[in-house]
C-alpha cells in the first residue's frame, strides 16, 4: 500500500471562532498520486456508488 499523508487534527488557532465560519476558507494539502492505479480504482468505485445513489433517488422522486 502506498504512503498516506493526512491533514491531521485542526490546531487550536484554526478552531478559533469569529462568527464567520461559513465564509472562512480552509486550506488543506493532500498528496494524492493521481496516476496510481489504486487511485483510479477508488475513483471508479466512488463514481459507481454515486450513480447508484442518483438512480435510487430519482426512482423515489417519481
Amino acid at each position: 500500500m502506498s504512503e498516506r499523508q493526512s491533514s491531521g487534527a485542526a490546531s487550536a488557532k484554526d478552531k478559533k471562532s469569529d462568527g464567520n465560519d461559513d465564509q472562512k476558507k480552509v486550506e488543506e494539502d493532500f498528496d494524492i498520486d493521481m496516476d496510481a492505479p489504486e487511485t483510479e480504482r477508488a475513483a471508479v468505485a466512488i463514481q459507481s456508488q454515486f450513480r447508484k445513489f442518483q438512480k435510487k433517488k430519482q426512482g423515489a422522486d417519481d
